[in-house]
């Protein structure tokens, strides 16, 4: 069996969960730690017993003792970082979103269609057990057909700081931050379908910052459904979790987090029995390491992954149809 040796770059809160996520697979190993602050490099190192550290990653791009890359860095530097190891043969794990914007979403595409490198991007919902529950619920039938859904990605009396409110590194706000877990989560359990329009709502309204705090998206499918997509921070209240999303069907009713569904009528209630332990907390571990194991199966068997490049522009193309929305007060098309 071969052995994995993976490059972490980015030593921020989600590289944790990521890390331990690595840790649990027998034929891996985290050979080198990367972060431009050494200290910081070092402190995640020593937390995972890795025996090297650096402060620049373009210092790997010729490594042949590294097959794969995760890059947890702020958005700015998604896809140069990527479009470089891709270029030197390294398949790629990337944070959500995929990159800034959709432009340079398409570069990252375009590179890895011509070295033949895989491209993971980590809209970690999908490994979710409750979004897969009601997944399987909806391709069953039991709500008919889905006419309409509402998606959240909202924080409550808490927001981001650092380079997530700056847009030169981080692209957007709470919409690039949040919503994309909104969106690409009812796109999975409606069978990602292809948008067709969006029109939004979005401004500032909690922070001294130049990106979004507040949103409201209208996506329209190419299966006839409308999604409702509400992202913010430092909201008062939020009716639905990260990644809650409710969906109305002419047969019944679905909803991820609280998890349940109810047809005919009514009469038919069910509720998500977890088959194991119970979450410690919303964003748990166990997401990560099953998304990490799939990773790695990716690059074992050559599969491209699933969120990968097409699941990752997707999310783009409606995240900046969104902000042009905004900024034109119009629907646009896609």
């Amino acid at each position: 069996m071969n052995r994995f040796r993976i490059a972490i770059i980015g030593t921020g809160y989600i590289a944790h969960y990521h890390a331990r996520a690595l840790q649990l697979l027998p034929d891996v190993e985290i050979a080198i730690v990367v972060d431009n602050q050494l200290d910081k490099a070092n402190k995640f190192a020593e937390i995972y017993k890795t025996k090297e550290i650096a402060t620049d990653a373009m210092a790997l791009v010729d490594r042949p003792d590294i097959n794969a890359v995760l890059i947890l860095t702020p958005n700015k530097f998604h896809a140069p970082y990527t479009i470089e190891f891709l270029s030197r043969g390294k398949d790629v794990f990337l944070e959500k979103p995929m990159a800034m914007n959709a432009s340079e979403g398409d570069q990252i595409i375009e590179v890895s269609n011509r070295n033949g490198q895989l491209v993971m991007v980590g809209h970690m919902w999908r490994f979710d057990a409750e979004v897969d529950y009601i997944k399987k619920v909806v391709d069953s039938g039991r709500l008919g057909k889905i006419v309409k859904t509402k998606g959240y990605g909202i924080h409550e009396n808490w927001g981001p700081s650092g380079w997530f409110t700056q847009k030169e590194l981080a692209g957007g706000g709470a919409l690039a931050d949040m919503g994309v877990h909104a969106i690409d989560t009812v796109r999975y359990i409606l069978g990602d379908p292809k948008p067709l329009s969006v029109y939004a709502a979005i401004d500032t309204q909690y922070g001294n910052y130049d990106v979004d705090d507040n949103g409201i998206v209208i996506i329209s499918w190419d299966n006839g459904v409308h999604s409702i997509i509400e992202s913010g921070w430092w909201h008062p209240h939020m009716d639905g979790v990260e990644a809650a999303t409710r969906l109305f069907g002419t047969k019944g009713y679905g909803s991820v987090f609280p998890t349940c569904y109810k047809a005919d009528e009514g009469k038919t209630k069910e509720e998500y029995k977890p088959q194991g332990p119970l979450k410690s907390e919303h964003c748990d571990q166990s997401i990560y390491n099953r998304q990490m194991e799939y990773f790695i199966e990716c690059i074992r068997t050559r599969k491209q992954p699933s969120p990968g490049l097409k699941e990752g522009q997707t999310v783009l193309n409606i995240v900046d149809a969104a902000y042009l929305s905004a900024k034109k007060n119009e629907l646009i098309r896609l």
